[in-house]
């Protein structure tokens, strides 16, 4: 475990602690995907997984993006704590301990009252929430969020865990802990061994989870001198004002995200049965990969960025940016092709058995295709949020996603309701709407630098040819398959995948012939290490 024992040392690299991290959020979406699996097998896509996955945004906004790594909750008590904590190897001092525990006491109640209002209006919840469903499904979908209403409380509680344990570098626990719930689940509804038939078990099961996250930080936050004694001085206390000035403003962001998430629930909820199922597996199957992407470049990137703006090294800014969207990039466009190409064989070997059959495999695989044209106006919002964050500007991201609401709605009406493209409009208003983020935000950078995009999006041309080139090889290539390659179904699919996978090296070549720096510098890199060995 990364851990720093005193506020004046210097960690040993920041880059090898981002590193980490990203490593450990690999291994956490690898468990996260293992159990979708499990629950693809045993609850396909179906009333009651669609009753569960309504039910279970409503807490996730609380144990995920309230309280999550890099949530609201977990960025403010890291950055009012590490003010206050001089010395890391001493116990905090009273005044320490006196503001956690007003923090803790402020945070519980207001999430008990939340927790309390969704356990008994669950119905009337789930019936704005899916008003376009069936009672059936309102009904169970009320009983899910009744059982896990516990878990918006433990959210909020495991959000400033998170806080404290990083304000004294220890990195690693905050974020290992989330794999807990996974694994519970796993384990629970495996042993429901499919006569689970209302989803009952996998709602305590993400209930259960929590709790075992909660009980995973306990004895350290106990270890490093903090109890909680409940108290509400919150009236002249400057410190705990500075904590709802940074958290205010961030919970409105998160929950700006979460209603876009509500909105495409509404529209569901008039779809076929298994809809919301499928366009949830979509959803994370596409951010198994580009999740992956994103960290690994951004987590150490933002900390550059910020380092950067302080010494106004607009230059560096820029360099940077470039450098790391055009990676990015890069290494985004063998992902849609891939998903374009292989993303109904993917999603069957993955998700295909017990109670998942070939019709909710489409519909996965419908929702994907018109997501994965989201990926690269994604990444570049996520990388251009990080300039605005790194300039101390949150409300500029905040006002776009909140103007992009009503752009949704209409997106959904017009692909759902006049052009009724049923699953599939849902996924591209999302890719829309991620343009529309990525283009204003990209714009309305320039009050604060000015940007050079030139050679970002000219290097992106040459690698769009070089995409459409391999795009048209591949499709070629997988008709030919199909038609005159016969083999067992999963043999037949794996085979599809790695020989398209082994045709992204038409990608990299082009690259090559067309001077792209990513791609002639992996190239070398590749070369060299070859040499050593």
């Amino acid at each position: 475990m990364t851990n720093q024992t005193s506020g004046d040392d210097k960690t040993p690299s920041l880059l090898k602690a981002a590193w980490l991290i990203a490593v450990v959020t690999i291994f956490s979406k690898l468990i996260g995907f293992i159990r979708d699996v499990v629950i693809a097998n045993y609850y396909g896509a179906s009333m009651v997984s669609d009753a569960y996955f309504y039910a279970y945004q409503i807490p996730a906004l609380s144990i995920i993006l309230l309280g999550g790594v890099g949530g609201p909750f977990h960025s403010a008590t890291v950055a009012v704590f590490s003010k206050l904590i001089p010395n890391l190897r001493e116990k905090p001092q009273e005044e320490v301990k006196k503001l956690y525990s007003t923090f803790m006491t402020t945070t519980i109640i207001f999430f008990t009252i939340l927790a309390v209002l969704c356990y008994f209006f669950a119905p009337q919840i789930m019936g704005i929430i899916a008003s376009g469903g069936d009672p059936a499904l309102i009904k169970l979908a009320a009983e899910h969020l009744k059982i896990m209403s516990p878990v918006l409380i433990i959210g909020g509680i495991v959000g400033i865990y998170y806080g404290i344990l990083v304000t004294y570098r220890y990195f690693m626990l905050p974020n290992l802990s989330p794999i807990i719930m996974s694994l519970v689940i796993i384990a629970m509804v495996i042993g429901a061994n499919g006569k689970d038939n209302a989803g009952v078990a996998l709602a305590w099961a993400t209930t259960i989870g929590a709790v075992c996250q909660w009980v995973m930080q306990y004895p350290k936050i106990r270890q490093l001198g903090y109890r909680l004694k409940p108290n509400l001085n919150v009236f002249n206390n400057i410190e705990y004002k500075h904590i709802c000035e940074l958290l205010f403003p961030a919970v409105l962001s998160s929950t700006v995200g979460q209603i876009h998430i509500y909105v495409d629930m509404f529209f569901a909820s008039a779809l076929r049965e298994g809809a919301w199922t499928a366009i949830g597996y979509a959803n994370r199957v596409f951010q198994f990969p580009v999740g992956i992407l994103v960290t690994a470049f951004l987590v150490p990137l933002f900390p550059i960025f910020a380092r950067l703006v302080a010494d106004k090294d607009y230059d560096g800014i820029r360099n940077y940016f470039n450098k790391g969207v055009g990676v990015l990039f890069f290494g985004a466009i063998p992902i849609i092709i891939l998903i374009l190409t292989v993303g109904l064989d993917g999603v069957r070997i993955v998700f295909e058995r017990g109670e998942f059959d070939a019709k909710a495999t489409f519909m996965v695989t419908e929702a994907l295709w018109f997501l994965s044209v989201s990926i690269l106006p994604y990444v570049f919002r996520d990388s251009i949020t990080r300039v605005y964050y790194s300039f101390n500007d949150s409300v500029t991201p905040f006002t776009v996603a909140l103007s992009s609401i009503i752009l949704k709605v209409f997106l959904n009406i017009l692909f759902i309701n006049i052009m009724h493209m049923s699953i599939g409009g849902i996924t591209l208003s999302t890719s829309l709407v991620t343009l529309f983020n990525a283009v204003v935000l990209g714009v309305l950078i320039s009050k604060k630098i000015k940007m050079d995009y030139g050679k970002l999006f000219k290097n992106l041309a040459k690698m769009c040819i070089a995409g459409a080139i391999t795009f048209i090889i591949c499709l070629a290539a997988g008709y030919g398959y199909d038609k005159y390659i016969h083999m067992p179904k999963y043999i037949f699919e794996l085979v599809k995948i790695f020989t398209m996978l082994a045709l992204m090296a038409v990608y990299f070549q082009l690259n090559i012939m067309m001077k792209m720096d990513y791609a002639t510098e992996l190239a070398k890199r590749l070369l060299e290490r070859f040499k050593k060995k």
